[in-house]
């Protein structure tokens, strides 16, 4: 019984040969008009235009030295040890596709590599041209790849033969994602490639949760005093929707996933000013240390933007010197309902600029009483 085909295929590759006629080699629009693709490949296509790169110029793969693998490998120890187990288990994924797994760093370079297809013909050797710790796939080196795409653009990307700049690039078809690490900042990409293979665009989706994975791995491996798994009340959690947020001694952020920079709708540690705890939900921060003290205290959270999130804090790795707010919590001591309101409503007149009326309307209370409350918060902390 043969594979079923897709009816798609020869049309897309029809349209893939019409855009490189006229966005590549200039020639004129014909009939309907411009072809339509993506917009970041032919971002791509126009700077290795204007680079001054033909279509037809031989791409070389350079052998790579031992000691430029050592380095590399230093360089991206651990990236390589987060990725490891998920290549592992894509690898299995992909198996019997004839594609496989390429781990670059945010310039283009291989730092790991999965399990390679068999084989000792042609499209053997164009799996070993790039399936090479340290050799240089980014866009100056090879044109336009799913490798540089998803660097150059942020975002994952699937690229089918043609679409590669370069014709000597045009065997290859390859899905590729980005890989953030915990301050946010672009670290690498997740490649998945074939040689003269059937194409799979559904390997997009693959890359993207595998991408994900890895980042969840590398926030988990962070230390940190306090680590806060994040889920909207009421859906379930997974590894995929969970957010995961790192915090210090201080209450700053340190460091956080991609679903936990969606879902508080904040720049997070990739931030130039320090983002404290405080910041983002709307309870005083020996609390968050409290519940981890207990370890299985599961918190509704309230943030400042009006929505809630279920929060499960949990203590971290290495513990910092001057641990103020962890030794608070290690006291026994539960905060006074007083005080957690007090310290709420002077957050809210602290976020209207000293506007009592507009904290009041925030809060949904009296300004009477917002004065009250904060005059009454005085009074006992001059007692104390």
């Amino acid at each position: 019984m043969s594979a079923p085909t897709d009816p798609s295929i020869p049309e897309r590759s029809l349209a893939i040969a019409q855009a490189r006629r006229e966005l590549i080699h200039g020639e004129a629009v014909r009939a309907r008009g411009a072809t339509r693709i993506e917009p970041w490949l032919a971002r791509s296509w126009q700077r290795c235009i204007d680079a001054g790169r033909q279509p037809q110029q031989r791409v070389s793969f350079d052998p790579v030295g031992q000691s430029a693998i050592r380095e590399v490998a230093e360089r991206n120890r651990a990236l390589v040890a987060a990725a490891r187990p998920v290549i592992e288990r894509v690898s299995r994924a992909i198996a019997d596709t004839r594609y496989f797994a390429v781990l670059t760093d945010a310039r283009g370079v291989v730092v790991d590599v999965g399990p390679l297809p068999d084989g000792t013909d042609d499209a053997s050797r164009c799996v070993r041209s790039i399936a090479r710790v340290g050799v240089d796939l980014s866009e100056p080196a090879i044109g336009t790849s799913a490798i540089s795409t998803a660097l150059a653009e942020q975002e994952s990307v699937w690229l089918h033969r043609g679409e590669h700049f370069f014709e000597d690039t045009s065997v290859y078809s390859c899905a590729g994602a980005p890989l953030f690490g915990p301050q946010g900042d672009c670290i690498g990409m997740l490649d998945l490639t074939g040689v003269q293979v059937v194409e799979r665009p559904e390997l997009r989706h693959l890359a993207v949760l595998s991408a994900r994975s890895i980042e969840n791995i590398l926030v988990l491996n962070q230390t940190c005093e306090l680590r806060l798994h994040l889920s909207w009340p009421g859906c379930p959690s997974s590894e995929a929707t969970e957010g995961l947020l790192c915090v210090d001694a201080s209450g700053n952020v340190t460091g956080a996933n991609a679903a936990a920079r969606q879902m508080l709708h904040q720049p997070l540690a990739r931030s130039q000013h320090a983002l404290h705890c405080n910041d983002l939900f709307a309870l005083p921060l020996n609390m968050l240390f409290d519940a981890a003290r207990r370890g299985d205290a599961v918190l509704e959270v309230p943030l400042w933007s009006g929505l809630r999130v279920q929060v499960q804090p949990r203590r971290g790795g290495k513990r910092s010197p001057g641990a103020a707010p962890e030794a608070q919590a290690e006291t026994g001591t539960q905060p006074r309902l007083r005080d957690v309101e007090t310290a709420l409503i002077r957050k809210a007149v602290t976020d209207a600029r000293g506007n009592v009326a507009e904290a009041a309307r925030a809060l949904g209370i009296s300004r009477a009483t917002v004065y009250r409350k904060l005059w009454r918060g005085r009074s006992s902390g001059s007692a104390d």
